[in-house]
Formats: structure tokens, sequence, C-alpha cells
């Protein structure tokens, strides 16, 4: 168990699926927090049942403003170490979070650990949202000067430094650009890690994949 970690998980109607999502990742991760990001299904009630700390935004402000609300919240317990940010849609796989802690503890210097899932061969994205991930990284390398792999994607382990030092103003999709940024800005230490993304159908279903591709690349441009 790793009891000086905390995932913080940005909730926004995952009813159907975050209470199994949450209850699997207890049994690493005791300390959780979601974030209801004004959800209009039970995902509030699931979580909590489930066995995470449920902290409620009144109405929808969008993943980034989820997670900063989420790091805040989990930055007041003084054992805390380590926190990371935590899909509730089944998609990321507590093994990877879990290794990423590890890694943390095994390199001290080490501020972020962000997952990437282009460090080897095993993506499940279909072909357009590959090529819009990669145009988001060309882009965020040309900006940032990082030399990152995967730009957006939420699984990311921060020490107790970089979680007090990163600010997410951005609350939508572009708030992945604004946390690479924020890295940049303070010269925090960052690691990419290898990570398995799980395509489900129910993720499939609701359109989650693309469409979160083509905001990624619109949110980017207007900024």
């Amino acid at each position: 168990m790793l009891n000086d970690a905390w995932l913080v998980v940005p909730l926004f109607n995952e009813g159907s699926v975050v209470g199994d999502v949450i209850r699997g990742a207890l049994e690493v991760f005791p300390k959780i927090v979601c974030v209801d990001d004004g959800s209009s299904d039970d995902s509030a009630r699931v979580a909590r049942e489930a066995g995470a700390v449920v902290v409620s935004h009144p109405i929808n402000l969008g993943q980034g403003a989820a997670l900063q609300t989420g790091l805040d919240y989990a930055l007041r317990d003084r054992a805390a170490n380590y926190f990371i940010t935590f899909d509730s849609d089944g998609q990321h796989q507590v093994s990877d979070a879990a290794a990423m802690v590890e890694r943390m503890r095994a390199e001290p210097e080490l501020d972020v650990i962000l997952g990437s899932r282009f460090l080897d061969e095993n993506v499940e994205a279909g072909a357009l949202k590959k090529l819009v991930l990669k145009t988001a990284v060309l882009f965020e390398r040309f900006s940032t000067k990082l030399d990152v792999t995967d730009t957006h994607n939420g699984l990311r382990a921060l020490n107790r430094h970089a979680a007090g030092t990163i600010r997410i103003h951005q609350n939508r999709m572009a708030h992945g650009s604004e946390f690479l940024r924020e890295i940049a800005a303070h010269g925090l230490v960052y690691r990419e890690h290898p990570v398995h993304v799980l395509y489900t159908d129910y993720s499939r279903a609701k359109g989650q994949s693309l469409w979160n591709s083509v905001n990624i690349l619109f949110d980017l441009f207007l900024g």
C-alpha cells in the first residue's frame, strides 16, 4: 500500500464506471480524492460509496480546474509525498501509477514523471487520434522546449514540491499544455514513463477519444 501518495481523480458523469475504478485503485492507493466537476449523474455518490474522498464543484468548470482543486486538497495531508493525476473512466492502469511512484522514490531528483503512450509499440489509439496527438507533441516541443513524446496523457506523478509549484489556470483540455509550460517555467526535473492507456468500449461509445483530441488542438491554437 502506498500510504504517502494521493490519487487525484477528476470526475464528470462517470457514474457507471467510477466505482470499479476507485475500488481497483484502493488496493494500492488508500488515499484517493475525486473532484466531482458538476456531474449531472450519480458520480459523486458512487465514488464516495466506493471509498474515495469526494470534493464537489457546484458547476462544471473543466478538467483543469478539477485537477487543481484535487491537488490543493491532497496537499493538506502533510504525510503525503507523491501526487498522481488519474482518470476516472478506466483508461489508466493502477500498476502504471504505482510504478511511477516507485520510480520517483528510486530517483529522488525527479519532480515530475509524465506518462507516455508512445514509448513502446503497443498503442491502441486510432490513426486519427495518433495524428492529432503527434501534432500536439510538435507544438509543445516548439513552445516549451521540453523533449516529450506524449503531451496530453492524464497520468502524471508529482512530488510535493512540484504539486505545490504548478498552478493550473486553463480549465479545459489545454490544461495539459499549461502543465508542461509550468514544468518549463519553474525548471522542474521531469522524465517520461511508458504507460498503457486502455481505450474501452465505454470510452469509444462516448466519442471521447476523438473529440478530446480535436478539443486539445482547438484549445492549443486558440491559446
